[in-house]
């Protein structure tokens, strides 16, 4: 009996060691291409024709001010900046006050609607985004012939629009899920003591579902800030704004061929660091558990 007792906790020493491993090697490889564009954005051009593995020889902040400045990163960063705000609030102000009615109330087309929200999450947005370029060309054509202007593509507003639209999937699934763990004795104690549907629902429910508040925000703010080719063919005019992906490809289209290094990975580090901020800001509310809902006795 005890030998078996060691065996087995042989075995489950060796299985933690294993796992350790492994995650201490997707940590470094995570890790090292990180910690090297960090470096690599204070270096002098000249240090580039070496080892690529040298430390800088000191700190070369004219990188970053030349991205941000000669590069137009600065005037990509506000536009991202802009962007992804007006999605995340458009987001949250549509996804949260559904997700509750589709999860804690039952109402005729409930489960029609349901329906439609699981489908969106089996549709990869890149995939309609030209019949969505050509919808918002149109528009524009129809706005032009009646009031002289269009202003449904390069437009920062419409782009926001759109991200928040296409992440709405995602979003209810997610919230809805949560609301429908929590029990309703909450609620019908909320209704007892003389509060509303919308207190209930804004006093109540939504500060008990912070961290998957939280963790929404954390995966549509990574889409949003990250995304590309939406961008691409919304923001399609050469002399209209451009978010920082798009941007950032720019500039390392236009400092490789100048072999501007510095500048290149300067402006690695300005799109990285937002999210890297964000991140350790809510790291303790994402490992909280999801189950702060639950009564207690």
């Amino acid at each position: 009996m005890m030998d078996t007792k060691k065996q087995i906790g042989s075995g489950e020493r060796l299985y933690k060691m294993f796992i350790y491993v492994i995650l201490g090697i997707l940590a470094i490889s995570i890790l090292v291409p990180v910690a090297w564009v960090f470096m690599a954005s204070i270096k002098e051009n000249s240090e580039f024709y070496g080892n690529p593995w040298t430390l800088p020889k000191g700190i070369y902040w004219k990188n970053f001010v030349d991205a941000w400045n000669a590069a137009s990163m600065g005037e990509y960063m506000v536009n991202s900046v802009l962007v992804t705000g007006l999605a995340l609030v458009l987001l949250l102000v549509i996804a949260l006050p559904a997700s509750y009615c589709l999860s804690r109330f039952k109402f005729k087309g409930q489960k029609f609607l349901n329906i439609c929200f699981m489908a969106g999450l089996f549709i990869n947005v890149n995939y309609i985004v030209v019949p969505i370029f050509l919808m918002l060309r149109d528009g524009d054509v129809w706005l032009k012939k009646v009031f002289g202007n269009g202003f449904l593509l390069n437009n920062v507003f419409i782009l926001a629009v759109v991200y928040a639209a296409t992440a709405l999937p995602f979003t209810i699934y997610l919230l809805s899920g949560y609301f429908q763990t929590l029990a309703h004795d909450y609620e019908e104690a909320a209704y007892i003591d003389g509060a509303g549907y919308e207190t209930t629902m804004w006093k109540i429910i939504f500060p008990m579902a912070k961290p998957s508040i939280i963790t929404v925000i954390l995966f549509n703010f990574l889409s949003f800030w990250n995304e590309y080719i939406i961008s691409m063919t919304l923001m399609s005019s050469a002399k209209g704004p451009k978010t920082l992906p798009v941007g950032l490809l720019n500039l390392m289209q236009a400092q490789q061929s100048a072999a501007q290094y510095g500048i290149m990975y300067a402006g690695l580090v300005l799109v990285m660091l937002p999210t890297l901020i964000l991140y350790i800001c809510v790291q303790n509310q994402l490992t909280q558990g999801m189950t702060m809902g639950g009564l207690k006795g």
